[in-house]
C-alpha cells in the first residue's frame, strides 16, 4: 500500500493557490482553493466529461480522523469557480492519520468511490440542496494487481471491496457521514 499525504501545494498544474487546514472532532477538513491553473483537468465520468479543476476551482477534503490499520474513507469534493460542488472523491484506505505538519494521510487501498454532485432547484449555488445521484468504484485494476503482486491479500481486496460498495451505497442515499460534514463546513467554514 502507498502512504498519500492529501497536500496539493506542489500541484505542477496550478500557478497560483492557497491552501487552509482546519481540525474539527473527527475530522481534518483541507481547503484548497487553485487561483490560477495552467492545464485544467476533465475526468470522464458516467459516459461524460466534467471539469474538476480550473482557475478558482476549490478541492476541500473531509478527513476522518481515525485509526491506522483499518478500512476507512476519506472524501474529496471537487467545487467549480462558483462554489458549487461537481464531483465527489472517495479514497478507500487501510489506514489514515495526521501528520506532525497537520496534514492528513491514507494508506491507499487503491478502490476509490466517484460521485456526481446534482444542485437541487434552490439555485444559490451553495451545494446544500445538492444530492450525489450517480457513483461508481473505479480503480478495479489495481486492486487486482495489487493482489497478483503480493501486496494485498485476497481478505484485504474482500474488505476493501466490501468499503467501496457500503460508500458507494451511503453517497447514493445520502448517508455517507463526510458529506453532512462537507454541508456543514460549505454553508459556514467555521470561521
Amino acid at each position: 500500500m502507498k502512504r498519500k499525504v492529501f497536500d496539493l501545494r506542489p500541484w505542477a498544474r496550478v500557478a497560483r493557490h492557497s491552501q487552509s487546514v482546519l481540525n474539527l472532532p473527527g475530522y481534518v477538513i483541507v481547503d484548497y482553493v487553485a487561483h490560477e491553473v495552467t492545464r485544467p483537468l476533465d475526468v470522464e465520468f458516467g459516459g461524460r466529461t466534467i471539469r474538476v479543476l480550473d482557475s478558482g476551482f476549490r478541492w476541500v477534503r473531509v478527513h476522518p480522523t481515525g485509526e491506522s490499520g483499518v478500512t476507512g474513507s476519506a472524501l474529496s469534493a471537487m467545487l467549480d469557480a462558483g462554489g458549487v460542488p461537481v464531483q465527489v472523491y472517495v479514497d478507500i484506505h487501510v489506514g489514515e492519520g495526521v501528520g506532525e505538519d497537520g496534514l492528513p494521510w491514507t494508506d491507499d487501498a487503491y478502490l476509490d468511490v466517484i460521485g456526481d454532485w446534482h444542485v437541487g432547484n434552490r439555485g444559490d449555488g451553495d451545494g446544500q440542496a445538492g444530492r450525489v445521484t450517480e457513483a461508481h468504484i473505479i480503480d478495479a485494476e489495481d486492486l487486482e494487481a495489487a493482489v497478483q503482486g503480493g501486496l494485498v491479500t485476497p481478505q484485504e481486496a474482500q474488505d476493501v471491496w466490501a468499503r467501496a460498495q457500503d460508500v458507494r451505497a451511503a453517497l447514493l442515499e445520502g448517508t455517507y457521514a463526510p458529506l453532512a460534514v462537507l454541508r456543514r463546513y460549505l454553508s459556514d467554514p467555521y470561521t
